[in-house]
């Protein structure tokens, strides 16, 4: 017997039949989604209201959707501010919205979790169904699998960019750097020294080294980063402790200190595979140090740890220039308005042959040597 339900919270939900349908990639896991609902930044005050779609056959969980109701479209990167002001202009409300991700999180990833195309297809159907009394389902950064499902069934497919590190079988950070063009080379080599003669030194600190001290140091510069571009923080000291407590096998701190002190952090997620960029700041200014913090001690832990990618995250186009390479991603949409979703579309196609022509030009900025 095949039952479909909505939940606001994964209180109730089994963890390990959650994460058995999650896979292996830290964000989507049962742990990490009920510390962004539980400590209130996923949650209905915060303009993400969980609507999460479970489909239970003969009293198991066999598949499921991580769905939020939306009143606002921050925290996703896949920007859709012109389709919300489009609707406004023309009387018709954008908001509420239905989106399924893994919230603040611009990682590719599963999204239809379901084991059969049957059951992954009944979710998106009552996602569908739920999506009728809003304007809009959006399934942001999903996997390849996932897309071509939700193309198959009348979605429309919108492309974004990242940029990614491939670990070449790298030895060490100079074999990396030996792969790289004459003038990149020098240039990395250069930034790398003048935080060295700054005085910096770096730590990598993995799992249950990071502890409440450290958190409440990379929260003081994560808020700082926010604070400096006049923005709201997404993520709270409470989340920051629920993560290194209850995943803390996914977690690695890079703690910058100057004469013994603390200066500068990043966090990265990583599972056995990827290595993931988030979040960092610092609470004093050095020259070059973000991208010491963020791109240059990331790949060298990739390299030690013989993992195969680092995700930059969104935008930056600085970071070709680092060595990490444009990667499109994939999301779909689905809006309740026939006259919308056919300028949406239109909108769509002419974007795409941009976004192509976009990293065409950025392939031809390549740091490394030709082959």
């Amino acid at each position: 017997m095949e039952s479909v339900r909505i939940v606001d919270s994964l209180a109730g939900v089994d963890r390990a039949e959650w994460n058995a349908l999650a896979g292996p990639q830290p964000f989507l896991r049962h742990e990490f989604l009920s510390a962004l609902i539980e400590t209130g930044c996923a949650s209905a005050r915060s303009g993400w209201l969980p609507q999460f779609v479970l489909l239970k056959r003969a009293g198991s969980l066999a598949g499921a959707m991580p769905l939020f109701a939306k009143n606002h479209s921050y925290g996703e990167y896949v920007f859709d501010w012109a389709w919300a002001d489009a609707h406004e202009r023309h009387g018709v409300d954008y908001y509420p919205k239905l989106v399924c991700a893994v919230p603040f999180t611009p990682v590719r990833g599963a999204r239809i979790l379901g084991a059969t195309p049957a059951v992954k297809k009944a979710l998106v159907q009552a996602a569908l169904e739920l999506a009728r009394d809003t304007s809009s389902l959006h399934v942001l950064f999903a996997c390849d699998e996932d897309s071509m499902l939700l193309a198959e069934m009348g979605f429309l497919m919108r492309r974004t960019v990242q940029f990614h590190w491939k670990n070449d079988g790298y030895a060490g950070f100079d074999d990396f750097l030996a792969r790289l063009s004459h003038q990149r080379r020098k240039n990395i080599r250069q930034e790398r020294r003048r935080v060295r003669d700054a005085g910096v030194a770096f730590r990598w600190l993995e799992g249950e080294a990071i502890t409440r001290k450290h958190w409440e140091f990379f929260n003081r510069c994560y808020r700082g980063t926010y604070a400096a571009h006049r923005s709201t923080p997404y993520l709270n000291l409470e989340f920051f402790l629920r993560l290194g407590t209850t995943l803390p096998e996914h977690v690695v701190m890079v703690l910058a200190e100057r004469e013994g002190k603390p200066i500068a952090a990043s966090l990265l997620v990583r599972d056995a595979h990827t290595l993931y960029g988030r979040y960092w700041g610092s609470v004093e200014y050095v020259p070059l140090l973000h991208f010491e913090c963020c791109y240059y001690q990331a790949i060298d832990y990739a390299i030690a740890k013989k993992l195969e990618t680092f995700e930059g995250g969104a935008q930056g186009e600085h970071k070709i220039f680092r060595g990490l390479m444009p990667v499109q991603t994939l999301s779909a949409h689905w809006l309740a308005h026939p006259k919308f979703a056919r300028a949406v579309e239109t909108f769509l196609e002419r974007e795409r042959a941009g976004i192509a022509r976009y990293v065409d030009e950025l392939a031809e900025h390549s740091p490394f040597k030709e082959v």
